[in-house]
C-alpha cells in the first residue's frame, strides 16, 4: 500500500477508528531527518509482509490541529493507532525503532 497523506481532521478520525493498524509519519518539508526516514517509511509501506497495516503521512504545518491533538513535539513523529487509540509511537528519525514500530502494527492486524 503507498502512503497516504492525510488532509484534514475528519479523514484522520476516520482513517484511525477504521480498526485496522495504521502506522503515522508526523513529518515537515523543512525537517532534515523526516526527509532521510521518509524512503524507508515508503519501502516499509510497499512491503507485502506488511499488507495488513495501512501507512499514512501528515505535515504538521498543514494539519496543525491534527498535531496538536496527538501531542507532537519532534518531527518526525510516527504514531501508530488501532480502533481510535494510540497503541505506540516513535520519536525521531530512527530505522530500527521504526522497524519495530511496523512489527508492532503487524502483530495487531
Amino acid at each position: 500500500m503507498p502512503v497516504t497523506e492525510i488532509k484534514n481532521q475528519d479523514e484522520f478520525k476516520t482513517i484511525i477508528n477504521s480498526g485496522k493498524p495504521v502506522v503515522i509519519d508526523f513529518w515537515a518539508t523543512w525537517c532534515g531527518p523526516c526527509r532521510v526516514i521518509s524512503p524507508i517509511f515508503e519501502k516499509m509501506a510497499a512491503d507485502p509482509n506488511h499488507s495488513g497495516v495501512e501507512f499514512y503521512k501528515v505535515d504538521v504545518d498543514k494539519q496543525q490541529e491534527i498535531s496538536q491533538e496527538v501531542g507532537i513535539r519532534a518531527m518526525p513523529t510516527f504514531m501508530l493507532f488501532k480502533d481510535g487509540n494510540k497503541a505506540g509511537d516513535l520519536l525521531g528519525a530512527n530505522p530500527t525503532g521504526l522497524e519495530t514500530l511496523v512489527k508492532a502494527a503487524v502483530s495487531l492486524a
